[in-house]
């Protein structure tokens, strides 16, 4: 049950909603529409509304080890047993049981969802690129790389071996060609002696060369890890400025303009190289990535800089689906996944990197664990029926041993306040363990559409769809509205993460029948310890985050155009104030001084560059409108002489973007940058 405009009414509507709660959430259906889908029925006798019911749950399970009896029957018994003890398999042991389990689970899946030729499709997508792979470690980078000096490689005609090269693959000159003839190549190098030699060429010149690493800079071939130095961790160019000032640029710069994503992480090239450079430690029992990295005595290895290297905090099964990744098995990769880290959709690319941190390999590149993570979850939910595929596996997932579906209803009913990344995940284990969840936050919570949700406006559960294509859910990061659903995760994130992500983790929560979400509570005011209680709450977590507001013991650090950096990021995103059609009032001048090197710091930087554009644009649309209408004295006299100045420089600065944009369109490359508003200021 969602509480959106009525959640804000008054104290005592809040405690009339807390009891309603108590006394429905338990006992209301869930309902599924049975449209979208030309039979909406699935396979093996269930249908979309089944997925969401526990006892069918239990059913589909049993269903799922008749049939894998019906040809793995040894395999069967070996999952029931480990589900009888599963303390008694040693990790080494489990995983072998999972990673046997993992493609039966897939085709089970493919064959429940109908979608067993677009999983066929997808692996083979997955092991037509297997060459790049290959090819990459046992050709670029054991002989290329080796047997050619850098010398050589920089004299290398490369336009001309590259055309070469293609005459004799009969096809245009691409990584996947070159992996691809190669590969064939070297099975019998004798009569392909001459191939080799261009190739090895080739190879050495992407490989070695500036000329080459630029060709190929979008690739994965011809690309071997880097040597890491501790000490200089981002390659900088150093420049002198006058007064014997240095500065410091990188090489690596992403244009930024506006608010929409900024990184939409790596394609499925670029997670499979990741998963392929992985050396599947779990087989050897040394998955740092996952259980830390640690010293003979058994303790936790420590970086450089003194952080603890204790892998993943979920111990989530990494090396286990990279393995699968590999082997063509998207879905049961996930399903791997899923095992320890059933909300992935929270974590992985641009969120978390412990693992990386602990990767096996110290003294070079690590494997990008977090990247490999989220193209998997990415490369599922671009099936049809992608997002029920996931949310099924969050319900019931034969891999996890100890807990393969809900537990059955235990009676107790938790509060969670706030509904961040803690209170989420917490309310998603309560439910599996059997138990009720309200989650409130003192966001307002903004309502999703109910056809999908399955909760309208007045709280009521209705029926709710299955979502067959998983880009309905989808918004523009610049264009969508704060939800209000994620707490940190929503105003504290920065458009390089996909906040997408958080729809798909509260439908996760909300279509289920014993959840409950409400917004506009403050724990302690609107609702006090004594009153949740009182209400029939048997548990209360606090979820709120880690601490009190920081206020810099500061001179003059509450002056006029002085805000906290953790103020203003949140005042950004809470507002709004970015949109086109925002009247939020929140104005930022250039040049910006940040003080601190930490990651609010940074993003604080990042942002009012961004936001600093946005703004100075619809200052001007917005007086050019007013003049329009008006007159421009008209629109001038009641600002004062300090607004003058100010609406001065916005116009300014404004016309300077529109014509910039207009030079841009013409050649197709420049783009002016806040940077040089905030020197012309």
């Amino acid at each position: 049950m969602t509480c959106g405009q009525r959640a804000c009414a008054s104290p005592a509507l809040h405690y009339k909603v807390g009891e309603e709660l108590v006394s429905v959430m338990a006992t209301y259906p869930v309902a599924v529409e049975k449209e979208n889908k030309t039979a909406a029925d699935l396979a093996f006798g269930f249908d979309f509304s089944d997925l969401y019911r526990t006892e069918r749950l239990v059913q589909l399970d049993t269903r799922f080890i008749d049939w894998l009896s019906e040809t793995q029957s040894e395999l069967a018994e070996r999952l029931l047993a480990g589900r009888q003890v599963p303390n008694s398999l040693n990790r080494k042991s489990e995983s072998e049981l999972l990673l046997a389990l993992a493609p039966h689970l897939e085709d089970f899946l493919a064959q429940l969802f109908g979608v067993q030729a677009e999983v066929l499709a997808l692996a083979a997508r997955h092991h037509e690129l297997a060459p790049l792979y290959s090819c990459k470690r046992l050709f670029v980078q054991r002989r290329a790389m080796t047997k050619i000096k850098r010398d050589e490689a920089a004299a290398v005609d490369a336009p001309t071996v590259a055309a070469q090269l293609a005459e004799e693959f009969g096809e245009p000159f691409s990584e996947l060609a070159f992996a691809r003839h190669v590969t064939e190549w070297l099975k019998d190098e004798a009569t392909h002696e001459k191939q080799l030699q261009l190739a090895l060429r080739y190879a050495a010149w992407a490989a070695l060369t500036p000329d080459g690493k630029a060709q190929h800079r979008d690739g994965v071939l011809f690309k071997a890890p880097a040597k890491l130095d501790p000490l200089h961790l981002v390659p900088l160019a150093e420049e002198s400025l006058a007064g014997g000032v240095k500065a410091y640029r990188l090489h690596h710069l992403r244009r930024r303009d506006g608010f929409a994503l900024t990184d939409a992480g790596t394609d499925l090239i670029g997670a499979l190289d990741e998963a392929n450079y992985c050396i599947w430690c779990h087989e050897q029992g040394r998955d740092s990535c996952s259980l830390g990295l640690k010293e003979k005595t058994g303790a936790f290895k420590k970086s450089p800089f003194g952080v603890t290297l204790a892998g993943c905090p979920l111990e989530e099964r990494i090396s286990e689906f990279h393995k699968l990744k590999t082997e063509g098995l998207p879905v049961a990769a996930l399903a791997m996944i899923m095992v320890e880290n059933p909300l992935c959709a929270a974590t992985g690319h641009r969120i978390c990197n412990d693992c990386m941190k602990s990767c096996i390999y110290q003294k070079q590149d690590p494997v990008n664990i977090p990247q490999a993570e989220t193209r998997t979850l990415k490369d599922v939910l671009a099936l049809p029926w992608g997002f029920e595929i996931y949310s099924l596996l969050t319900r019931w997932n034969p891999l996890h041993l100890r807990r393969p579906y809900p537990r059955p209803t235990s009676g107790r009913r938790a509060l969670i306040v706030g509904m961040g990344p803690a209170g989420f995940t917490l309310a998603h284990h309560l439910m599996n363990d059997g138990h009720s969840v309200v989650g409130i936050d003192g966001l307002k919570i903004e309502l999703l559409r109910a056809e999908i949700a399955g909760v309208d406006a007045t709280g009521a559960r209705v029926p709710f769809r299955p979502v067959r294509d998983v880009n309905e859910l989808y918004e523009r990061l610049d264009e969508r509205s704060m939800a209000g659903f994620g707490g940190v995760a929503e105003y504290g994130i920065t458009v390089r993460w996909d906040k997408n992500f958080l729809k798909i983790i509260r439908l996760l929560l909300e279509r289920r029948e014993q959840f409950a979400l409400i917004g506009g509570v403050r724990f302690g005011g609107t609702v006090p310890l004594e009153e949740a209680f009182a209400l029939g709450f048997d548990h209360v977590a606090l979820a709120m985050g880690a601490g009190r507001p920081t206020v810099l013991d500061l001179p003059n650090g509450l002056a006029r155009g002085v805000r906290t950096a953790s103020d203003f990021l949140m005042a950004l995103q809470l507002t709004g104030a970015a949109k086109t059609d925002s009247i939020a009032n929140m104005q930022l001048r250039l040049p910006v001084v940040v003080i601190g090197g930490g990651l609010t710091a940074i993003d604080t930087a990042t942002e009012s560059l961004a936001y600093y554009a946005v703004q100075v644009e619809k200052f001007l649309h917005r007086y050019e409108t007013l003049v329009a209408e008006q007159g421009e004295a008209a629109v001038r006299k009641s600002w004062s002489p300090e607004e003058l100045i100010v609406a001065e420089e916005f116009i300014a600065h404004g016309r300077a973007l529109r014509a910039e944009r207009a030079a841009a369109k013409a050649d197709g490359s420049r783009l002016i940058t806040s940077t040089k508003l905030g020197s012309q200021s």
